[in-house]
């Protein structure tokens, strides 16, 4: 419940950000550089003069599009890999295994680094590519787990046995028996991914300088960080909230979607 509020909280203000924001959040004023939080400034200014309240609303609606494009594109490409090759088997499933293998062998962060470094411009598109290639293996073998289980039960046989298609048994029989642990796992995989979207901009490979993002803003204000806290300590607050709020609710949901793992516990 406490997963739920905190998350459904961060989305809410995300998405009212262009309603919330009392200042541009990409406008510099020397002149009102390094202002403490005030009724002007909620949250202070940065050493630009930039509003940091108004930039914390827009990052997190950068932040959280972010985690959910990759989720949905690691998902999307995962659970069509291990669907595959789970009901196939043979060489497909050999083949498509030691690929995802390959990504898996690689430290995440450092997959998604090298990805990022290899592109000149810093846009959207690669800073989800570049997260995603490391997240969709997970997800083929979590859905192959469950295909191997699935397939070999009566009404998969009894389909066949009446003239269905293999698609028709994938997409009608096995596909939704696969659903609860990729929301499960995907919940909790949002955090993880908006915690790499950051640490990629803090260190210089995620967002284009001016655009508001967590990480960067962090990254910004370190040097300031004992004469001016407040200007990291917004954007550090935030990430903190977003990243256990969806880890306390992927728990949530486990427990809910999974009652044989709170059996286990």
């Amino acid at each position: 419940m406490l997963g739920l509020v905190m998350v459904a909280g961060v989305v809410a203000i995300s998405l009212l950000a262009p309603y919330l924001a009392t200042h541009d959040p990409t406008a510099v004023n020397i002149a009102e550089r390094f202002q403490p939080p005030s009724y002007e400034h909620y949250f202070g200014t940065d050493d630009l003069g930039m509003d940091i309240y108004s930039r914390v609303l827009y990052a997190g609606l950068y932040d959280l599009s972010v985690g959910l494009i990759v989720l949905a594109v690691s998902t999307s490409i995962g659970t069509i890999v291990g669907i595959v090759a789970g009901y196939y088997g043979g060489k497909t499933d050999e083949a498509l295994m030691r690929l995802s293998d390959i990504f898996l062998s690689c430290p995440g962060l450092i997959l998604a680094m090298g990805f990022s470094a290899a592109f000149k411009s810093r846009s959207l598109q690669v800073l989800v590519f570049a997260i995603a290639l490391h997240q969709w293996p997970s997800y083929a073998r979590l859905v192959r787990g469950q295909v191997l289980t699935v397939k070999e039960n009566q009404y998969i046989e009894a389909a066949r046995a009446i003239g269905a298609g293999s698609w028709s048994i994938l997409i009608g029989h096995i596909l939704p028996n696969t659903i609860s642990p990729i929301i499960v796992n995907g919940t909790l995989d949002t955090g993880a991914i908006i915690l790499t979207a950051a640490t990629l901009s803090f260190i210089g490979l995620g967002t284009p300088p001016g655009i508001p993002e967590w990480g960067r803003m962090v990254a910004e204000g370190r040097m300031y960080i004992q004469s001016y806290p407040w200007i990291i300590i917004w954007p550090g607050l935030m990430i903190l909230i977003t990243v256990l709020g969806l880890n306390l609710l992927g728990d949530g949901l486990r427990d809910i979607l999974d009652p044989r793992a709170r059996m286990r516990t």
